[in-house]
């Protein structure tokens, strides 16, 4: 394997990490009522609009093309706005380990996304593992809720799934943008229009926050939030998309439930049901059958 791959599948490799501790920190800001999703997801927008503008002024300092600025606003729209506003949203009714499992169902949705914007070929057993797929994320959906721990609903779990699809379009259309720029440069951008895209929906609990009241805990949660899930797992997904192609760096979703799950287990009381185990068996073999099976068949 050449360097170059591996160092991407590292990169990758910590951003799952990060991913998948991510769903717990970042719902006990949400859950004890310290900051509204909206809010909170304004202040992550713009702190990581203000670090990776620093970042490239420092160390990059490219220009875009006006032709590409429409293409970027809508990476901007699917890869911050839509994406954070409802996993955010979505993570404030849903429990840690159902939204990683139903995030499960991006790389399916990258395949669809792909096969419609770079003609990529759709096999039967892409088609039958998407179809399997589908079904694990609905049984984990529609489950009835036997958890106590498991503190979720059908709307939380819905807007986990669009925040699935809106990032599964991103890694799509930014793979073009990111074969001729820096991706520095593009990351920039991207969370600059997301800043104009969040902003009408996060000012208004934004300013009725009080940071006064935070613990410790909960600034070390939100320190966590902007600097690793937001700054540092853009800048590396977005140097890994320069190496390998958007299925495979959707493929490294599959590692969060097992961190999301391990970190639920010990810090949140989590217990597995039913439901819990059964679909993510099935999102597990839909995703091995659509990626990997035959894929050149």
């Amino acid at each position: 394997m050449k360097k170059s791959l591996i160092i991407a599948h590292f990169y990758l490799f910590v951003v799952a990490l990060i991913y998948g501790a991510n769903y717990t920190i970042a719902k006990g800001v949400l859950s004890d009522g310290y900051m509204g999703p909206n809010g909170f997801i304004l202040l992550r927008v713009c702190s990581g609009a203000l670090l990776f503008f620093l970042f490239h002024r420092l160390f990059v300092n490219e220009k875009v093309e006006k032709k590409d600025l429409g293409l970027i606003a809508l990476c901007g729209l699917f890869g911050v706005a839509i994406n954070q506003l409802c996993f955010f949203n979505g993570l404030k009714l849903t429990s840690p380990v159902n939204a990683s499992l139903i995030m499960l169902t991006t790389p399916i949705l990258v395949l669809i996304a792909s096969s419609i914007y770079i003609k990529e070929k759709i096999t039967i057993y892409k088609v039958i593992g998407i179809i399997i797929g589908a079904a694990g994320a609905t049984l984990l959906i529609l489950g009835n809720d036997n958890n106590p721990t498991n503190q979720s609903n059908i709307w939380g779990d819905l807007l986990i799934l669009i925040n699935a699809s809106s990032y599964a379009i991103y890694l799509v259309l930014v793979k073009k943008l990111m074969k001729k720029y820096n991706p520095t440069t593009i990351v920039k951008w991207v969370f600059l229009f997301g800043v104009l895209y969040v902003f009408p929906f996060g000012i208004g609990e934004f300013v009725k926050t009080d940071p006064a009241s935070f613990p410790m805990q909960i600034w070390l949660s939100i320190t966590f939030v902007i600097f690793g899930t937001t700054f540092l797992n853009y800048l590396l997904n977005a140097k890994a998309l320069t190496i390998v192609n958007p299925s495979v760096v959707s493929a490294y979703i599959y590692l969060q439930p097992l961190v999301a799950t391990i970190i639920a287990i010990l810090f949140s009381g989590f217990k597995l049901d039913k439901f819990t185990i059964s679909s993510s068996i099935l999102i597990a073999l839909g995703l091995y059958i659509s990626a990997f099976y035959k894929r050149n068949g």
